[in-house]
């Protein structure tokens, strides 16, 4: 039948578009430097220190240290917040200790609670840096090993810490840093000029990583260097900047940063000047990447003083607080350190739906459950007229036998007949069509959704799903924990999905069979094909996939039944 042709073909794009994304999504292309990006400003500054720069070690005597021998041996700010706990660095004045207070790595209670960043020499280090650039070499600024001054043991989010560093050469460097009850940093930077003549400085920050960390490797979720600059966003895999080494880009506002798939390391750029942002990676003594940004050149007379300010975020990527800083703090275009993907217009307010049905009925499962039902209704006019159209189809199936039988050797015919008959009826073999291409950008926004929204993280529905983040618990192979084993992924298939197949079987049933046998076979497989496919997935989407069958069912019966009463009132009248 035409109309299974076309079911079969919506369904074959739907996994098209979830297992091909990456091959299907334009590749960027490579930056090209211009003439206006090879110039540099003048007075030129020196280099930005780099993770593999000369004269900034890598190691400790040639040999890494684990991160509490790193964290004893330095002289130590404590930074103890509601969201954060760690220490900065008085050498380098560098962030180089967080912990995320309110996350944990498994659901469990007693799980390790998040580490997000680790000292310059630790085996994990990633670390955030700020500082000056001098324009004439061998003009004494802080650097990776200066050790400053401050005044106050603990920094909080009620009592900023002040740095304080003379370069002995006129220059006085003092640093404010202070944070608040989330994941921002703000760093407040004067230097006052005391030398007796005019200087020029850049200011620069820097986020480097020692290491390239375990990404879900997706293609669906963007993992490492990300910014927005000059309005567009631009992201590079680890791999991508293994081979590049080097991308540039001159913005003027937005953001640089490092992203994983629920953490952010970012700094935002000055809105009122360009700045020369850049992610780096060199191959010395393992992998190292670096985003950084120099900024516009600061003249600072004699006598005079020069103040910049600096937000740097490390935290988790909670929509609403990014959307928040991205409005109090002008960072343009925050919200997409969270990878929303090609459907941006549909993930983010579906987020914004699931978050509000969530604050009503307390449970993210519960509100997956009523965004299914209101989903239903809003596309049911639609979803209406295509199960009339499936149904009048499943009426004439008599009539199309007899026609395939009729004229069976002859297909032009029989494809004439079968669309006079189809227009008599008023029978439309697309329509029913309809409702599966509605489905797939809805299905792969929703999957975003729970794929990498935090607010997902560990969230629990009820009885065995413990977290609606992650695929079902339970196997069938070893009769759901009865037997003392555990299969291998590839044989993971909870209860969830299975119940998510048996009701894709009977609302398969439910529509007209074709008449081609091998059409016939290939459509009782897929309840087969998408159990085992969707068992690997987030619990909270097969969850949702399992509630959209369920109503079509319930649909598809009340339509069908309200149809064939018509129907018999026709033929007797």
């Amino acid at each position: 039948m035409l109309e299974q042709k076309n079911l079969i073909i919506a369904v074959a794009l739907s996994l098209v578009i979830i297992v091909g994304f990456e091959f299907l999504a334009p590749k960027p292309p490579k930056p090209v430097e211009t003439a206006a990006q090879s110039q540099t400003v003048t007075p030129q500054p020196t280099a930005i220190p780099s993770v593999a720069a000369p004269g900034m070690p890598s190691s400790v005597n040639g040999l890494l240290k684990d991160r509490p021998a790193l964290l004893a041996d330095s002289k130590r700010v404590t930074i103890s917040t509601p969201s954060l706990s760690g220490s900065l660095s008085l050498t380098g004045s560098r962030i180089d200790d967080l912990t995320l207070t309110g996350y944990r790595e498994t659901a469990a209670a007693d799980s390790a609670r998040i580490v997000l960043l680790s000292p310059k020499n630790a085996t994990d280090s990633y670390y955030a840096e700020f500082g000056w650039v001098p324009a004439v070499a061998g003009m004494a600024t802080p650097g990776t090993d200066t050790t400053w001054t401050a005044d106050r043991d603990t920094l909080t989010d009620t009592a900023p810490v002040t740095l304080s560093w003379d370069n002995g050469q006129g220059l006085v460097f003092k640093r404010v840093i202070s944070v608040d009850r989330d994941f921002l940093f703000t760093i407040t930077d004067t230097v006052e000029n005391k030398s007796g003549g005019d200087v020029t400085l850049f200011p620069y920050g820097l986020v480097a990583r020692g290491y390239t960390p375990h990404t879900a490797d997706f293609y669906i979720l963007h993992e490492g260097p990300v910014g927005v600059f000059d309005g567009t966003l631009k992201e590079i895999k680890y791999k991508a900047l293994k081979d590049e080494k080097k991308v540039e880009h001159p913005s003027t506002g937005g953001w640089v940063g490092i992203t994983d798939k629920y953490w952010l390391t970012a700094i935002d750029l000055d809105n009122a000047t360009e700045s020369k942002a850049r992610f780096l990676y060199t191959g010395n003594n393992g992998d190292r990447y670096q985003v950084d940004y120099l900024g516009a050149a600061r003249q600072i007379a004699a006598g005079a003083s020069v103040t910049t300010k600096t937000d740097f975020f490390a935290g988790a990527k909670q929509v609403n607080l990014l959307d928040r800083y991205a409005e109090e703090k002008h960072i343009d275009r925050f919200d997409l350190a969270i990878d929303f993907g090609w459907f941006y217009f549909l993930t983010k307010p579906f987020f914004y739906a699931l978050q509000t049905l969530h604050g009503w009925l307390g449970n993210f499962g519960l509100a997956i459950v009523a965004f299914t039902v209101a989903l239903r209704l809003v596309l049911y006019p639609l979803a209406n007229k295509s199960y009339i159209a499936m149904n009048k189809m499943k009426l004439l199936q008599p009539k199309v036998k007899e026609l395939q039988e009729r004229f069976k050797d002859d297909r032009q015919r029989l494809n004439q007949e079968m669309m006079a008959v189809y227009k008599a009826e008023g029978a439309n073999p697309l329509a029913g069509c309809l409702p599966i291409l509605l489905q797939i950008p809805i299905f792969f926004a929703l999957y975003k959704v729970l794929f990498i929204s935090i607010e997902m993280r560990h969230t629990p529905f009820y009885l065995w799903i413990t977290d609606l983040s992650a695929p079902d618990p339970t196997s069938l192979f070893n009769l759901f924990g009865l037997i003392p084993w555990t299969p291998p992924s590839f044989l993971h298939i909870g209860v969830l999905p299975l119940i998510m197949g048996v009701t894709m079987y009977l609302q398969q049933k439910m529509n007209p069979a074709p008449a081609d046998p091998i059409q016939a076979r290939m459509m009782n497989l897929l309840p087969i094909v998408f159990t085992v496919m969707l068992a690997g997935f987030p619990a909270g989407l097969v969850l949702y996939w399992t509630c959209n069958n369920t109503l079509s069912i319930l649909q598809q019966w009340s339509i069908a039944r309200r149809y064939n009463k018509l129907t018999s009132a026709k033929a007797k009248a």
